[in-house]
């Protein structure tokens, strides 16, 4: 999959099966809508497209930074690698975007960049300024341009954003299990390690304090969790903890990851954790003794989980 910035940047003499969307956590409903443009282009001898944007719509023109995605955008990329597409076209999402026509869209992107032969498109999918195009227009327009337009059933998208919703609510709940059902795989947090005050060292649990950088993705409910991560080319495993360690000082929320049978400095590493099981919520202990008691019964059922599930 050839990943491209920016429309412009772009360019095709192929014919061209194209989708567009968010895709935000590329779960299994994203999956199915994908699978079936891959499946199509190749049988058809076309290329596959699926054209993204980014910031989210809602970040630009509602200025709304309460929204929390699934995947950061680097994420959404690497999960997308496996899906069989050519191409992932990932646009700058800007208020001057917003504001072409339906027609300026299917025309000057969808036609003279895209050099589209068909597309897959989502119920009531609606698209150009003031959100002015539907399939009405499109289908429309598809014979004025020679392309073909599909439209994705309804229950099929109805499915796709119930699956966003409850993969979100679960997550927030902690129902880890939920969630990477739903998405077929798992969550995970990517980051930077960084400085941390260094107390896990002194006993006997250091930790890497991983920094998500993004301030849109999304955080799970505060807890410890079972997790991975590829060191090294090495699968390693761990238990992470998401909260403001109350026991110690009740600080600020951090992402603190203590790997297990490993002991690399790790700093300034950037770092995928995937999220595999929740063991408990995160608590306040009477004593720093009694937070190493509590962590060593974590790393055993941590362990044990990973013995008879991995």
């Amino acid at each position: 999959m050839d990943t491209i910035q920016n429309i412009s940047n772009f360019s095709t003499s192929e014919k061209t099966y194209v989708t567009i969307g968010t895709f935000d956590g590329v779960h299994f409903g994203h999956q199915k809508i994908i699978d079936k443009l891959v499946l199509e282009a190749k049988k058809a001898n076309k290329k596959s497209v699926l054209l993204t944007f980014f910031p989210h719509p809602r970040m630009v023109l509602q200025k709304d930074n309460s929204l929390e995605l699934i995947n950061t955008i680097e994420e959404r990329a690497e999960l997308l690698k496996k899906t069989g597409l050519d191409y992932l076209i990932i646009h700058p999402f800007s208020r001057e975007f917003s504001r072409m026509t339906a027609l300026e869209f299917v025309r000057d992107v969808l036609v003279n960049k895209l050099n589209i032969s068909k597309l897959i498109i989502g119920y009531d999918h609606h698209f150009g300024k003031n959100r002015e195009g539907n399939i009405v227009q499109l289908t429309e327009y598809s014979h004025l341009y020679d392309f073909i337009v599909e439209e994705i059933p309804a229950q099929d998208i109805d499915d796709v954003s119930v699956s966003s919703t409850k993969i979100r609510q679960a997550l927030a709940e902690g129902s880890l299990k939920t969630a990477n059902n739903y998405l077929g795989y798992n969550f995970m947090l990517s980051g930077t390690v960084v400085n941390g005050k260094h107390l896990g060292g002194t006993i006997g649990f250091p930790t890497a304090n991983i920094d998500v950088k993004e301030n849109y993705k999304l955080i799970p409910k505060t807890g410890v969790y079972v997790v991975k991560s590829t060191l090294d080319n090495k699968t390693v495993f761990g238990m992470m903890n998401i909260g403001s360690r109350p026991t110690v000082d009740g600080s600020y929320q951090t992402i603190e990851v203590h790997f297990f049978d490993f002991n690399q400095d790790l700093y300034n590493q950037y770092l995928t954790i995937e999220l595999l099981y929740f063991l408990r919520d995160e608590e306040k202990f009477s004593s720093i003794d009694a937070l190493i008691v509590q962590l060593k019964k974590d790393e055993q059922t941590a362990r044990d989980y990973i013995k008879e599930n991995l």
